[in-house]
């Protein structure tokens, strides 16, 4: 019982890493679109530059799924 609930404190820790990168996300879309307004950015750039942004942020939740999975199996082992 005290293993599953040291899984789900992991999974809830997991989920916030998770809100502050789709933060950030957001962050740096709106900036590039500012950018994009103002005639810093083409609409190509400003798609390329947001493809990249997700494309980082898809790995480092990638990333962070991977740690997940690795601390419920080591909670998990007995």
């Amino acid at each position: 019982a005290r293993r599953k609930e040291c899984c789900k404190l992991a999974s809830k820790y997991a989920e916030e890493g998770k809100v502050a990168l789709r933060n950030l996300r957001r962050d740096a879309i709106d900036k590039i679109k500012k950018q994009e307004k103002d005639g810093d950015f083409s609409e190509d750039q400003s798609r390329d530059e947001q493809d990249a942004v997700q494309k980082t942020l898809d790995t480092f939740i990638a990333e962070l799924e991977k740690h997940l999975a690795d601390k419920e199996a080591d909670i998990l082992k007995v």
